[in-house]
């Protein structure tokens, strides 16, 4: 069998048995906790919690994952062993509380023995060993011969965490033979012989804090099947890259590269294995939203993806080859992934980019590398601060800078790299925050009991409810107007009324899934089970329904104006403003951001009609309706239809016709991290007094520059800046011809001929002209200065020496450069070198001290 015949047989398989067969979820997980999707439940993980009631008991996937960062990382394993890959598929089915044991032992031995065919012979099962209950299960109903069903321990039970769901499992294995090692089982035998096809996770405790299991009111069922591995046993390979669509990626990445698989030694073939397999999780992870960048899943993103270029390097490639793998994998996979089909431009374009990037950076970072390693004395390791600065500064992996020095029998000094990259992420913000959670059984227990909070919101500003929930910072009501934060529109404010007390809502936001908390400030005088009327502050309210609508015909402006590979990656919808980010690869030029705001204007003075409504996600798809990134959708959605040409699911707040928006004015657009973009914007009121305020500083400002009127500021301001250049260039050669005045007062410091010394607050070139006239001074020979530069931007070190000298100008300050974090070419008479730890100047003019010999 193939592996689309396989996808397609294990869903068949079980939607005819009832489950509710859901397409793969986005490698982007709604888990905080994890980077990515790793394993087929993810996508079902609240619905075991019990933090959310799932809306079917059973279902079937074949999901999509990435195991390439944190602790789930197989990245350092691909292409030399048989079975590890970044991406791959995982088929599985699941039960919610319905079936248990009997079922899924049953359905999943009829599925490999009938369906793939497998030969019951040759398969071996393990339980927990406490799952009594699972042992006799396989001999007695299922008819699994007891010599053939072992028990095991740790490998035999899975825990979500160190409290909640646990329980047994149980795995199906598959025996290849004797040639591939020792018999015994999978318990006693060779692990390269007994390889495991099906993993059964019955979920029927919940762990304590105390390490006790309390058995769950209904105990669950989530499985979990390789497609690879098992497509390896049905087609009879030894290594998952034999089988039919990795053996084709190969083949594509042989052909761009070059290189005969039949003949290639076993490096080559790693590297061939490393672009298939890659090319599969760049693609799939990009056409899922995620961009390369130097944060959190961008990061592995782009690690991945500079890994394989750099074995296409290895083989000697010096074209692009990413985007010819993309297209392989979209031929290969396209038929079970039609998103992938459908972002197949997208996807290439941002891989290209990526890759001609990374290619720039792979020559200056080979550049810099070979001129520290020819510096570097025999037998010593690079420094770990040259890597992390080749890391840091100039993109260059690690990774990258071991191979490299390894081909060259050099060491990397990897605790010198760690520590320096320990001290930046002590000083720099975390890219990733996990909130510690809170106990929210109370909460839990509500919903339970009462059902989700009803939200009225959409068509009342005051509603009349009944307090379920109470305590001095929360309030939770049956029903209420209060928009809770979600979609990113903030959550509303108001007040809570009842028995004569009034409270004040600060803040509205999500308990759990469903549940509205209303975090107030004090709730005395308001009761359990009191009727009370909750209003929101309307006319805050109401700007944020301006401002959210904005957000969405900002982002169909966007995609007109720079293209459809437009995304968006987050926003903020308050009532002061509006902020979008989004997935571009450049600054957008003035002309492109007034374009944008002119789309954006033209709607709203059209004055369409805005619709907000519920419909099935299956016909959202059919009116074409963009999902906003982050947002979580279910069975049912809401569509918001903006205008004539927006749109998009939308969970919020929105204003009745686009005309209520008012005039929409970009404010503000930068990078706030690789290939993603940021818009901040406003709407209605806050458009005057913004244009009111700019009008106030420019009267302002023209007065202060003695302009007759604002009509006059921009000449007056001409004027004034080239007068202000004109003193900087009288000041910096007043400045220049003092510091070349000093040299004869510091070329009497020499210490045998060489003077060493600091001089702060010059530019560069005054420093280097500083240190020509002491050296073209009687008695020197040699000269090192440094000092930190004009405005505290940096350091400056300057070497110069005499013909005559018997030192070398580039020798000098090779360890003192690298000490300020710097570098620069040697050379043997003069020498020039930056850096940027002014603090470290002193300890490197000791080194260089040392290297002259007159410590």
């Amino acid at each position: 069998m193939k592996s689309n015949e396989v996808r397609k047989a294990f869903t068949d398989f079980f939607v005819e048995r009832e489950h509710n067969h859901q397409p793969s979820a986005s490698l982007i997980p709604h888990d905080p906790t994890l980077l990515f999707t790793v394993a087929g439940m993810v996508p079902f993980k609240t619905y075991f919690t019990g933090e959310e009631i799932p809306p079917y008991q059973r279902a079937v996937t074949i999901q999509k994952c990435v195991r390439a960062g944190g602790k789930h990382n197989d990245l350092d394993e691909i292409g030399r062993t048989k079975r590890h890959l970044t991406f791959f598929e995982m088929m599985g089915n699941f039960s919610f509380g319905e079936y248990f044991k009997r079922d899924a032992c049953a359905w999943a031995w009829e599925f490999v023995t009938d369906v793939l065919g497998l030969d019951k012979d040759r398969l071996w099962v393990t339980v927990h060993l406490s799952d009594d209950e699972a042992a006799e299960i396989w001999e007695h109903h299922v008819g699994v011969p007891a010599e053939r069903i072992q028990r095991l321990d740790e490998d035999n039970y899975w825990k979500m965490g160190d409290v909640g769901p646990c329980g047994p499992c149980s795995e199906i294995f598959w025996d290849k033979g004797p040639e591939f090692g020792d018999d015994g089982g999978p318990e006693h035998g060779d692990e390269d012989r007994f390889i495991e096809i099906w993993n059964l996770v019955f979920m029927q405790f919940d762990q304590q804090a105390d390490g006790s299991k309390v058995p769950l009111p209904k105990p669950s069922i989530d499985t979990g099947m390789g497609l690879e591995r098992t497509v390896s046993v049905l087609q009879g390979v030894d290594s998952v890259w034999d089988t039919d669509e990795l053996f084709a990626l190969q083949g594509a990445a042989a052909e761009l590269t070059g290189v005969d698989p039949s003949t290639a030694p076993f490096e080559q073939l790693v590297s061939l294995r490393i672009l298939a397999d890659h090319a599969r999780s760049t693609s799939m992870l990009v056409s899922d939203g995620v961009f390369p960048s130097n944060e959190a899943r961008g990061y592995v993103l782009r690690r991945i993806l500079r890994r394989a270029v750099r074995h296409a390097y290895i083989l000697g490639v010096e074209t692009a080859v990413m985007g010819g793998m993309v297209d392989a994998v979209v031929e290969i996979m396209g038929p079970d992934y039609p998103d992938l089909v459908a972002n197949h431009a997208f996807v290439r374009d941002v891989i290209d980019r990526e890759e001609v990037r990374f290619r720039e950076t792979l020559r200056k970072g080979q550049t810099i590398l070979d001129e520290q390693l020819e510096s570097l004395s025999e037998g010593a390791p690079l420094p770990g601060d040259i890597a992390f600065l080749l890391h840091d500064t100039y993109g260059f992996p690690l990774e990258v800078t071991q191979e490299i020095t390894q081909e060259r029998g050099v060491d990397v000094d990897v605790e010198g790299f760690r520590s320096a990259m320990a001290e930046q992420q002590r000083q720099a913000k975390e890219a990733r925050k996990v909130a510690a959670a809170g106990d929210t059984s109370h909460l839990t227990a509500l919903v339970d009991e009462y059902g989700e909070t009803d939200f009225t919101g959409r068509d009342e500003v005051s509603s009349q409810a009944t307090v379920l929930y109470i305590d001095d910072e929360i309030v939770v009501l049956d029903r209420t107007p209060f928009y809770a934060e979600s979609g990113g529109q903030i959550g509303d404010t108001g007040t809570i009324s009842g028995g004569g007390t009034t409270i004040d809502v600060t803040d509205t936001r999500y308990g759990v899934p469903g549940l509205h908390i209303h975090e107030v400030t004090g709730s005395g005088g308001i009761e359990l089970g009191q009727t009370v009327t909750a209003t929101i502050d309307d006319e805050r309210r109401a700007a944020i329904r301006r401002n959210h609508t904005a957000t969405h015909i900002l982002h169909h402006a966007l995609r007109e104006v720079l293209g459809d590979h437009v995304k968006q990656q987050g926003s903020y919808v308050g009532p002061d403003r509006l902020r979008f980010d989004f997935s571009h690869y450049e600054g957008m030029t003035p002309e492109q951001v007034a374009a944008v705001e002119d789309l954006v204007n033209a709607e709203v003075l059209d004055n369409g009609s805005c619709r907000h409504f519920e419909t099935t996600m299956e016909t959202a798809e059919q009116l074409g309706a963009i999902a906003f990134f982050g947002d979580k959708y279910g069975d049912v959605v809401r569509v918001l239809e903006a205008g004539r040409h927006s749109v998009e699911l939308c969970g919020g707040t929105h204003v009745k016709a686009l005309g209520d928006i008012g005039q929409f004015r970009i404010v503000s657009e930068g990078s706030i991290g690789s290939n993603i973009r940021r818009v901040e914007a406003l709407t209605g009121t806050a458009t005057i007094a913004r244009a009111r305020q700019m009008e106030s500083m420019v009267t302002s400002a023209a007065g202060t520059l003695g302009a007759q009127s604002t009509l006059d500021l921009e000449e007056v301001a001409a004027t004034r800046m080239a007068e202000i250049k004109q003193l900087h260039r009288e000041l910096a050669r007043l400045k220049q011809q003092a510091a070349v005045g000093q040299a004869p007062q510091l070329a009497a410091t020499a210490v045998d001929g060489v003077v060493v010394a600091r001089v702060d607050d010059l530019e560069r070139d005054s420093l280097r002209d500083l240190a020509v006239s002491i050296r073209d001074q009687d008695q020197v020979h040699a000269v090192v200065l440094a000092g930190a530069l004009a405005g505290g931007n940096g350091v400056a070190l300057v070497s110069a020496v005499t013909p005559e000298s018997p030192l070398n100008a580039g020798v000098l300050i090779n360890d003192a450069k690298t000490t300020v974090g710097g570098g620069g070419k040697p050379a043997d008479d003069l020498a020039v070198a930056g850096g940027k730890h002014v603090e470290k100047i002193d300890e490197a003019l000791e080194q260089v001290r040392a290297a002259a010999g007159i410590e």
